[in-house]
């Protein structure tokens, strides 16, 4: 996964390395490793990730833990238990917690939004999440479906809009799970530019989270190259 992150630039002159690599906790020394000084960034899913089901010292002791190896991101869960009880200030107090747990790692808050229902709760957990501290909004962890559906990251996006004319602070956003292909890709990259505008169209500020999104465009990139349609047997799947 590591080679296949840094080398994409090796195989395709012009196409850029994927922003980061998602690993445990227990794997971030490893990965650090391996990317080097490759520009590619390693992120940590932590906070009991992806159920979320462990009490805060927990997450805590997950998330510092990923740091002090080297993680240069951190993607944690939010509690939904407690988000669909009703305990809003106990959703913000947690991901405030974990911010100031990442020091200068980026904090990435997975809603989870598969399980919120609604695309009102879909808001209210965006608005949570960045007035706590997020630095990225991520719809899910994979795990759950619905995942990134269209409606799902156009309420996030505008909630991000509305942050930002409200506070000045710009904040990332990562839809994930779902999008498997370059069409729908480009449907979300779309959308992104018609509601936060091009400063987001960067992998700073926008990404996805699709593993298998990286092997489809690189399946478009062939056939254009070669005139070919290509088969997916002959790209690693990490």
């Amino acid at each position: 996964m590591c080679f296949k992150a840094q080398h994409l630039h090796d195989m395709h002159p012009g196409l850029p390395t994927v922003a980061a690599v998602c690993v445990y906790p227990s794997m971030v020394k490893v990965a650090k490793k391996e990317v080097g000084n490759s520009g590619v960034k390693v992120a940590s899913v932590s906070t009991a990730f992806p159920s979320g089901q462990a009490p805060l010292e927990v997450k805590l002791m997950d998330t510092k833990f990923a740091v002090s190896e080297g993680a240069d991101e951190i993607d944690m869960v939010i509690s939904r238990g407690k988000f669909l009880s009703g305990e809003y200030n106990f959703v913000f107090d947690e991901i405030a917690a974990i911010k100031e747990a990442c020091g200068k790692a980026r904090l990435k808050v997975i809603l989870e939004t598969g399980e919120l229902v609604t695309l009102d709760n879909v808001r209210k957990a965006s608005d949570i999440a960045m007035y706590a501290g997020a630095d990225f909004i991520k719809t899910s962890t994979g795990k759950i479906q619905p995942a990134a559906t269209m409606q799902v990251t156009y309420t996030m996006l505008m909630a991000i809009r509305d942050f930002m004319d409200a506070t000045g602070i710009q904040v990332g956003m990562k839809p994930a799970g779902g999008i498997s292909n370059s069409k729908l890709a480009l449907h979300n990259l779309v959308m992104v530019n018609e509601v936060l505008g091009s400063d987001w169209l960067t992998n700073e500020w926008f990404r996805f989270g699709a593993s298998s999104l990286a092997n489809d465009v690189l399946m478009q990139i062939r056939k254009l190259e070669t005139g070919v349609y290509q088969s997916s047997d002959y790209f690693s799947i990490d």
